[in-house]
């Protein structure tokens, strides 16, 4: 898996969200990714502008703003384990789904993938919310046209900063392959270690 490259992406697949819990201390925790097929597409802008400070008549110094992103999830249909898990809906004795404008949705980790041209590029933002979809459709005409259904999503930083992660090339075989398993935690990075320098002098 190591050290292939790809050159370019294309395709979306392997959608899931996890329940995401934030505590007083901002320590977060996730629940067990839970599939959500029929991905079809997803464009989230990044959030945030560059402001720049001005001294010595020029730019002295540029403040980078990230407050995460936030666009559209289309999928075929919104599987009904995100509308109770997630959104809160509730499913009655009868299984009747219900909406009630009382309850707060919860935020959830959004994982994904793109394909490329040598391995699949594995994703996950970290604290995503999302809005009710809407509801639409229309008459079944000479041909019949799926009627897709899109959330709004807004993924937001976590109290450590943290937006999102993504897979690269030298990502370990382990790490790749378990990746919808549980939610990734980043670990320190690995420094280099020092080349002892060699004393010359007798």
């Amino acid at each position: 898996m190591a050290n292939k490259k790809n050159k370019v992406k294309f395709g979306l697949k392997n959608c899931h969200y996890a329940i995401a819990t934030l505590a007083e201390d901002g320590t977060v925790s996730f629940g067990t990714p839970v599939a959500m097929p029929g991905a079809v597409s997803l464009s989230l802008d990044a959030e945030g502008e560059n402001d720049p400070f001005y001294a010595d008549d020029s730019v002295y110094y540029m403040v980078s703003n990230n407050n995460g992103y936030s666009g559209d999830f289309e999928l075929a249909l919104i599987p009904e384990s995100f509308l109770t898990d997630v959104m809160h809906e509730t499913e009655d004795a009868n299984g009747v789904i219900a909406e009630n404008k009382d309850v707060e949705p919860d935020h959830f980790a959004l994982l994904f993938e793109f394909s490329g041209d040598q391995r699949k590029i594995r994703h996950c933002m970290y604290y995503c919310s999302a809005t009710r979809p809407s509801v639409s459709g229309s008459t079944k005409e000479d041909s019949t046209e799926v009627q897709t259904e899109t959330l709004s999503i807004t993924a937001t930083p976590l109290p450590s900063g943290l937006v999102k992660v993504k897979t690269g090339t030298n990502t370990s075989e382990e790490t790749y392959n378990n990746w919808y398993n549980e939610v990734y935690q980043p670990q320190a990075a690995v420094s280099a270690p020092e080349t002892p320098v060699e004393d010359t002098t007798e």
